[in-house]
């Protein structure tokens, strides 16, 4: 099978015409905008089914993780902030465990909660951007719930200055989660949890 690079260059060599960028810079002109951003970010996240709690320090995030999901009994922890992991294993009655310790994607079914940093939240629809900082990124589909640690300093207000800051990082995987996975059919039935975390809380420091 063709490697991504390989499929790319493919392209390359077999576009005709080749154009340049357009000019976004009207579009971004009339981008949407907020005053309070803290509070659009909550709101949007809250109508895509998530939930956002505010905590000031490393014991509150471990608190605040065993108040909202005391039955569980499997939590990954992928942060960089290593009072953040040590509260975390201190804190919660079930201990916890870093998704890279397994061999394989598969030995992460039965994550209840995912603990992992969120790189920036967006405004306008709630999503959040993941950078992929462990081996197995399958931790951020495969859990029940997903906690995200974010810092308040990097909400932005639209997908416009989003795009302007997103980084794979040296795994080249990111993606933005907005709420928890969710899906619906023809008949308007809302489904949560169809092919992803049931729950997304983050948490905002």
């Amino acid at each position: 099978m063709a490697t991504r690079d390989d499929i790319l260059e493919r392209i390359r060599k077999n576009t005709i015409h080749n154009y340049e960028m357009p000019d976004l810079r009207p579009l971004e002109e009339k981008a949407l905008a907020f005053d309070d951003k803290i509070s659009a970010f909550k709101k949007a996240l809250e109508q895509a089914g998530g939930k956002l709690v505010s905590v000031t320090s490393a014991a509150d995030i471990a608190a605040e993780v065993e108040k909202h999901f005391p039955d569980a009994r499997r939590v990954a922890v992928a942060v960089s902030d290593g009072d953040i992991a040590e509260s975390l294993a201190e804190g919660l009655k079930c201990g916890t465990f870093d998704p890279d310790s397994v061999g394989r994607s598969a030995d992460l079914n039965g994550t209840d909660v995912a603990v992992v940093d969120g790189c920036l939240g967006v405004c306008e629809n709630g999503a959040v951007w993941i950078m992929q900082s462990v081996g197995q990124r399958a931790i951020y589909f495969i859990s029940e719930a997903l906690v995200i640690v974010l810092d308040h300093n990097d909400i932005v207000n639209n997908m416009h200055e989003a795009y302007e800051r997103i980084d794979t990082g040296p795994m080249g995987f990111g993606v933005f989660v907005s709420g928890p996975s969710k899906t619906a059919d023809i008949e308007q039935a809302l489904v949560f949890g169809a092919h992803g975390p049931r729950d997304v809380v983050v948490m905002l420091k």
